[in-house]
């Protein structure tokens, strides 16, 4: 088995010792694994990803009640969302190192690996391959400047990328840079993106919210998010006192939400009201739980999603849309395509970097001034997450083939 370079080996070596994981996963795979059962080993990096993988597993389960599946994820935030699938076994994934990832495969003896979006280890794909475990890379994208790109991070991923035996890309252009990473062209195939069937199944399985008719909610914000938000939201109560604002913050906190009271206050806004809390007359809403972000944006009539400010990187603009809403996003959201294609449907609006504050209250006016144009805006971002259905059968379909030919 080829090792990694010692740069890599060093650095995992070094936050191994600095943060030891359990190994639940590899206690399952002892006592519980049967072997006269397939397993599938599904890996993702955290929440997102295995939210991006839920459609697939899903459709596996339904399709292979023999099987065995389990799910690993890096990081600890995967674990609420590892616990609600229909999978038997979750946990997190170990450290990348040789040894590690040997008792882990010693433990599950897994007949595929499916790895979702992007956390391919290159021992973990080096092992794999030793024991002629086929590895599949699934809704796999590569931003046009991930680091991946680059050197070291380049010449280290390449073995592991070119031993991938199945590689489910989500665009051409995400498939142009895998092969530039590395992976065989003749095993890429562009399958498009699961996400776009859990987002459409999760929201049609969820009792529908009552919208109120002036509401603006901003999903996962950050603090260069509310800033504009809020100054944008105190100009448009000079034109319409009823207009009502609610806050998603991307990281609710009793500390986020004492720093966005005393935004308000400094503007002149009406005290936040915490969103159990709140009613109709509220115009300042905080919400403070985490899990229900997809459903809450049902809660009005445009959404604007954070993380288009600054280098946080925009969060998901596929859950309001499949809402039938119509979107505002920060300027650093170019790299998104799901936001690229809302755009070019006509659902998106990005806002400058200059003057930002005044393009949101504008946009927030002109939409609740002619509900025809707004509604045919949000309209055309169903439609847009709609063309995408179909990724997860397609992914699927992949992944029995590997299974089938065990």
């Amino acid at each position: 088995m080829l090792e990694p370079p010692l740069i890599y080996r060093a650095a995992v070596a070094a936050a191994r010792a600095l943060a030891p994981r359990d190994s639940t996963l590899q206690s399952w795979g002892i006592t519980h694994r049967d072997c006269t059962r397939p397993l599938l080993l599904y890996h993702a990096a955290s929440a997102g990803e295995l939210r991006q993988a839920e459609p697939v597993i899903r459709r596996l389960r339904t399709r292979h009640l023999h099987w065995q599946i389990a799910v690993s994820y890096f990081s600890r935030s995967g674990r609420q969302v590892a616990e609600s699938l229909p999978v038997d076994a979750s946990g997190l994934a170990p450290w990348d190192t040789q040894r590690d990832v040997t008792a882990l495969l010693d433990a599950l003896t897994p007949a595929a690996i499916v790895i979702v979006k992007h956390d391919l280890w290159p021992n973990l794909a080096a092992a794999a391959e030793a024991r002629n475990i086929p590895v599949v890379l699934i809704a796999a994208t590569v931003r046009p400047g991930s680091g991946r790109l680059r050197w070291p991070a380049r010449d280290i991923l390449a073995p592991a990328y070119a031993s991938l035996t199945g590689i489910a890309a989500v665009s051409d252009d995400d498939a142009s840079r895998l092969a530039t990473l590395g992976c065989a062209r003749d095993r890429i195939a562009v399958l498009g993106d699961p996400r776009y069937d859990g987002v459409l199944e999760r929201i049609a399985a969820h009792p529908v919210a009552t919208p109120h008719p002036t509401t603006l909610v901003a999903g996962s914000t950050w603090p260069a998010d509310e800033a504009v938000l809020l100054s944008a939201f105190r100009a448009a109560r000079e034109e319409r006192r009823d207009l009502r604002l609610v806050l998603v913050p991307h990281q609710p906190s009793d500390a986020r939400f004492r720093r966005i009271a005393r935004r308000a206050s400094a503007l002149g806004l009406p005290a936040p009201v915490i969103h159990g809390s709140a009613t109709d007359h509220d115009a300042l809403i905080v919400v403070t739980e985490v899990g229900q972000l997809a459903f809450l944006y049902g809660l009005g009539v445009i959404a604007y999603v954070g993380g288009g400010f600054g280098r946080a990187g925009l969060h998901s603009v596929l859950e309001p849309a499949a809402l039938g809403l119509p979107i505002i996003v920060g300027p650093n959201s170019e790299e998104s395509t799901d936001a690229r294609r809302l755009e070019d449907a006509e659902a998106l609006a990005r806002l400058p970097a200059d003057r930002a504050a005044a393009a949101l209250e504008a946009w927030w006016m002109e939409w609740l001034a002619d509900p025809q144009w707004r509604a045919a805006a949000g309209e055309q971002a169903r439609a847009a997450v709609e063309a995408g259905r179909g990724a997860a059968d397609r992914c699927a379909a992949l992944v029995e083939s590997l299974l089938e030919t065990k």
